[in-house]
């Protein structure tokens, strides 16, 4: 069972169009269900009518989901519950270091972990990685991943300073769920996926397949992305959308004779082959 996990930060991009469209495909062809997840944890960060343009873009494109929309922001529970865990495992610490203080790739490099904060101070909550922790992966697209967590991306965030859960902690909780099987996003998130793993393990919860997908560029080789004013997907052409996308992932052209994206759709269903998305 594979999902698609947008957050509703703006409409759908080429970019975001191109991860549906891959992670439905290996589902579908796998004769698996298909589900959208709304990753709605930032609340800062949401943009009013996001949700119902995400859906008239997938509804438009004929990339249609199983179930109803989930939404994170109905799964603190799950989070909270995951951190309790961690907490009695002696797995976290927290954090004050402002950002000019961390390590290039976001980790704690002061003395946090051992000291005591009072409650009232405003701190994250970070996860401790020993420094020998290594996660291998095979990727569905990318083949063996080996990861020196400990030594990469250590003590990551966990629980924002803001009292928010960290989109690290969210997605290994919900990624582990039954209705997740499958886990196909951008490479831009491949950084991301030791980390879920990790988590995933020290949770004793199953870890999902991967697989990471191209991630568009703009002019300026800049991933497109709704924070950089990325535009929205022309829903009244899916078919070429579609077709672009289908390209950009590897895939064979279908015939020009599919006039209509359930039928394209269920062609390139039939062919997909995940050998051909481009590494």
């Amino acid at each position: 069972m594979g999902r698609f996990a947008p957050s509703p930060t703006g409409p759908l991009h080429a970019g975001s169009l191109l991860a549906a469209l891959g992670s439905l495909l290996h589902a579908r062809a796998q004769g698996g269900l298909w589900h959208l997840r709304i990753d709605d944890i930032d609340p800062p960060r949401a943009v009013q009518g996001s949700v119902a343009a995400i859906q008239a873009s997938l509804e438009a494109h004929a990339l249609r989901f199983d179930g109803d929309i989930q939404y994170q922001s109905d799964h603190s529970y799950r989070y909270a519950q995951a951190l309790q865990r961690l907490e009695a495992q002696g797995d976290l610490f927290h954090c004050t270091c402002t950002r000019a203080m961390l390590g290039a790739a976001g980790n704690c490099q002061k003395s946090c972990a051992q000291k005591k904060f009072a409650a009232s101070e405003a701190t994250c909550l970070r996860v401790k990685v020993p420094l020998n922790t290594v996660i291998t992966l095979e990727d569905a697209f990318l083949g063996p991943q080996n990861w020196h967590l400990g030594q990469q991306l250590s003590n990551f965030v966990v629980r924002r300073r803001d009292g928010l859960y960290a989109y690290q902690l969210a997605a290994a909780v919900d990624d582990a769920a039954p209705a997740a099987t499958q886990v196909i996003r951008g490479r831009d998130l491949l950084d991301s996926t030791p980390r879920q793993i990790f988590l995933q393990r020290r949770l004793g919860l199953p870890s999902p397949e991967y697989g990471h997908l191209p991630v568009l560029t703009d002019q300026h080789g800049a991933k497109l992305s709704k924070q950089q004013g990325a535009s929205a997907v022309n829903n009244h052409q899916p078919l070429h959308n579609l077709r672009t996308a289908l390209k950009d992932l590897g895939q064979p052209d279908p015939p020009a004779k599919l006039k209509d994206p359930v039928s394209l759709l269920a062609w390139s269903q039939s062919k997909w082959d995940p050998l051909r998305v481009p590494r």
